[in-house]
């Protein structure tokens, strides 16, 4: 019998359009000589392919095949994973008004971003009502969490060039990720330098990428990318670098300014990919300081001209097997956190600075296999977390010199986590089952082995139509801060238990055509919740406290709807409406004011237009509305409830092959407002700015 003959006459703009064809006889109408050159049938899950860096900026990218995302142990493409992933794709990068990682995740309507200072200077990045300690963060699938605190997790070493995609899971993720994975994960993926003259379009062996832009308060930034590698040698490697700076918007009451910003980073990568295996590497350093206002200040303590400066190293060796039954993969990986913190800028004499440096080392192993039933995957990881510090732990049996002063480090922690997994997965017409554990043991808090199992779920009734539920359980450790810090106003619990959550999740995705629908509704419930409180009944002697929550359940709801209309003009517009609702309950005292858990966005809305106003024209209108649950004390003593706001950010690009030119506002609408604490955020942001590819 003849299968049915199926015609292409226009590519699908998604990574799922090859799903149409298999097991069909096809007729290719229009194929573009970059899709001929490129295209593999070797496999569903294959790497991107797309034209050239131009048609990455606009409607006109030409996507034939899935790639994977980490919603399970095991890879799976996007449609085959049982769990929801959220990507944002070097589409929605290179559009968005935004110049760091933590601007373009303001735009995921699930995850909460509440900045410090500007443009990335200091961020807590959050999901599903979570705070900025409870999630994960991955860069190429390794762990690089800080385990001192999460408030500086995002001074990332990576460019927005590097990145090939950022994926967003939502909810629980222990039995994918161990450890702090409590309300969701976020993994930073960076782009193949192997892939990286495919996506540009050249044929040589080496290519050049110059990007600078320059706007309001001072700011300015400039860097670069060199890539190397052949298509007849499986040896490929890349290089960025970049540095930016900026005056900040403000000044302390004694005039200085105090919200300024200087940093520094570079990211090197490489891979050795063939038939047989591949193995892949990095380097990066970031190194930043900025003024911190009133960034940790209290009524107790009025300090508005902090001062911080990290300095952070990541590097990571991974390596997987690509033939024959079993698929062996491993990481061995070492970060290292340098923080130095000034309680008053620039006089340590009136208050000394905090010095602090974590050692993370890790290493794992895991391994998958497809048999008649389906596909398990298990593995195990070893992760060690060092803590020297002049004011956080206990007592150090030998002090460690502090590298540039005439101090020494006398406190320390030091505690080992061990784990190990097992999944399968189970890929039937239309469903896909895939269930779980992960077993837990940390060093530090004596605990036993803990087990955290999970399932998720996915029925296709219709190639337009999933649904999907998930029922997993996680946990988080405490921070070395949580635990240790006792300087100006905080007096923290060294005895915290771990936090743990156990959450269930429904939800449904409509694609049809041009248009798509994603709806979820999902309870979090969490136990021995961490947060950071103060008792404002007691006046000037009020001290935050971290403390262990009974119990928070959190109800979320989140809805988005995206619909691509082509134009005239051959090419199309995408517009994109999203919202999310969150309620949290938990009796509190009326004098109890929480930092973290009970701060939560009760909604978010979030509008996206990118028009294509021309072949080289195309403008983006980012709209964001959020409302807060949750307060903060002034100077005064008072305590001020988080007022609803409204925010346009808008980007005119102006793109040729080699070269772009780009006119960008944030916060159009000027608003003055309170995202976190005695933090008033800047006003409109101008910045103009240019790249060109050799």
């Amino acid at each position: 019998m003849k299968r049915p003959v199926l015609v292409f006459r226009q590519f699908g703009n998604k990574g799922y359009s090859l799903f149409a064809c298999l097991g069909r006889e096809v007729v290719c109408s229009v194929l573009s000589v970059a899709t001929l050159t490129y295209a593999s049938a070797e496999s569903v899950s294959t790497d991107p392919v797309v034209t050239d860096s131009a048609s990455m900026m606009t409607a006109s990218e030409r996507m034939l095949e899935e790639v994977c995302v980490t919603g399970s142990r095991a890879p799976l493409t996007k449609s085959q994973a049982a769990r929801m992933v959220t990507v944002l794709d070097r589409a929605d990068i290179a559009q968005a008004p935004v110049q760091s990682v933590n601007d373009l995740l303001k735009y995921a309507v699930g995850v909460d971003v509440r900045q410090r200072g500007p443009i990335g200077a200091q961020t807590d990045i959050s999901i599903r009502g979570g705070t900025s300690d409870q999630i994960i963060l991955l860069l190429n699938g390794i762990n690089i969490c800080d385990p001192q605190t999460g408030h500086n997790a995002m001074d990332l070493p990576v460019d927005l060039s590097d990145i090939v995609r950022i994926e967003v899971l939502d909810g629980p993720a222990g039995r994918i990720y161990g450890t702090s994975s409590l309300v969701g994960a976020i993994n930073i993926v960076t782009v193949d330098s192997g892939k990286w003259k495919e996506e540009s379009g050249k044929r040589n062996d080496s290519s050049l990428q110059f990007h600078a832009e320059g706007g309001s308060f001072g700011y300015a930034h400039a860097g670069f990318k060199y890539s190397l590698s052949s298509f007849h040698f499986p040896l490929s490697s890349s290089i960025s670098a970049n540095y930016s700076r900026s005056d900040g918007y403000s000044r302390s009451k004694a005039g200085r300014l105090n919200t300024d910003f200087s940093g520094a980073k570079a990211f090197y990568q490489g891979q050795y990919d063939d038939e047989a295996f591949r193995l892949h590497w990095h380097l990066g350093i970031a190194d930043k300081g900025w003024g911190s206002s009133t960034f940790y200040a209290s009524p107790k303590w009025q300090a508005d001209d902090q001062y911080e400066h990290t300095t952070k190293l990541y590097s990571a060796i991974q390596g997987e097997t690509k033939q024959g039954m079993f698929h062996l993969s491993g990481n061995i990986y070492w970060n290292q956190n340098r923080d130095r913190y000034e309680g008053y800028r620039g006089q340590p004499e009136k208050m000394p600075y905090n010095y602090n440096r974590t050692d993370v080392y890790g290493v794992s192993l895991s391994n998958y296999f497809d048999w008649v039933a389906g596909r398990t995957a298990f593995g195990a990881e070893l992760r060690n977390e060092d803590l020297v510090s002049g004011n956080l732990g206990e007592p150090l049996s030998q002090t460690h010199h502090i590298r540039g002063t005439d101090r020494d480090y006398t406190l320390g922690v030091n505690r080992t986590n061990i784990s190990g997994y097992l999944e399968h997965n189970l890929l039937l017409n239309n469903f896909t089952i895939s269930a779980g554990l992960v077993a837990v043991k940390n060093t530090w808090s004596n605990m036993n082995m803990t087990v955290y199992p999970g399932i998720d779920i996915s029925y296709r009734p219709h190639p337009a139509w999933t649904l999907h539920a998930s029922y997993n359980t996680s946990l988080r450790m405490p921070t070395f801060t949580e635990m240790y810090y006792k300087l100006q106003g905080y007096s923290a619990n060294p005895h915290l238990k771990p936090e743990e959550m156990t959450a269930l999740e429904i939800g449904t995705t409509i694609h049809y055509s041009l248009f798509t629908i994603h709806s979820t509704l999902w309870h979090h419930h969490g136990t021995d919740m961490i947060d950071w409180i103060m008792d404002t009944s007691q006046g000037q002697d009020a001290v935050w406290q971290s403390v262990n929550h009974t119990k928070i359940n959190s109800l979320g709801f989140e809805t988005s709807a995206s619909i691509e209309i082509p134009l005239f003009t051959h090419h199309s517009s995408l517009f994109t409406v999203s919202y999310s609702y969150i309620h949290q309950d938990k009796e509190q005292d009326a004098n109890i004011v929480s930092q973290y858990a009970l701060e939560y966005l009760r909604h978010k809305l979030v509008a996206n237009a990118r028009l294509q106003l021309s072949k080289p024209l195309s403008l983006s209108l980012n709209f964001r509305w959020q409302d807060r649950v949750g307060s903060y004390t002034d100077f005064d003593g008072s305590v001020c409830n988080y007022q609803p706001y409204a925010l346009l950010d808008t980007r005119l690009t102006w793109q040729q092959p080699r070269w772009k030119v780009y006119l960008e506002a944030t916060n159009l609408f000027d608003n003055h407002y309170h995202d976190y604490g005695l933090v008033t955020q800047p006003g409109r942001w101008l910045i103009a700015g240019f790249s060109l590819g050799l």
